[in-house]
């Protein structure tokens, strides 16, 4: 990613003005320490050598509060992910698969009697759908996944490699 974008993107407030420069080469992710949501205030951010270098109001799954549970119940989980696969075709801009469901998820699925679902993604805007921008942030309208503007989701596919640590806070 030349640095010019990073300065853009730096005075449109997408990232902080002290974000360091990102020096992928053939296209490779530069990598951050983890990707963090806090559910209650909509928000993400990335750190890099333990700073914010990124952040943006989020929506969430149409039912956000609590963890998510069964399929279908349009929550997004809590806990601690990895960033599983990076897809740059996805129906929602671009999009970073998270290993949603962990043991503990498959466990309690199991006890309420139903299946924890899969495929949460922090993913960008539907397709031809771009044009709202932020605007698509005020609301929760995904099925359990952690949507941005397709910008954001932009920089975070060139920073953000599979293996990522992704926390998700309630």
């Amino acid at each position: 990613m030349e640095r010019s974008i990073l300065r853009r993107w730096a005075i449109c407030g997408l990232i902080a003005a002290s974000a360091p420069a990102a020096q992928a080469k053939e296209g490779k992710p530069v990598g951050l320490d983890s990707i963090v949501v806090h559910k209650a205030l909509r928000q993400l951010e990335a750190y890099r050598n333990g700073k914010v270098v990124f952040q943006s109001r989020v929506s969430l799954g149409g039912s956000p509060v609590g963890d998510k549970l069964c399929q279908g119940d349009n929550r997004t989980p809590e806990g601690a992910y990895r960033v599983t696969f990076r897809n740059a075709g996805s129906q929602f801009h671009k999009s970073l698969k998270i290993s949603y469901p962990s043991a503990r998820d498959r466990k309690e699925s199991r006890a309420a009697g139903c299946s924890p679902g899969g495929d949460i993604m922090i993913h960008g805007l539907p397709n031809g759908q771009g044009a709202w921008g932020r605007a698509a942030l005020l609301v929760d309208w995904t099925a359990g996944c952690v949507s941005l503007t397709n910008d954001g989701i932009d920089f975070l596919w060139e920073v953000a490699p599979v293996g990522t640590p992704v926390v998700i806070h309630r």
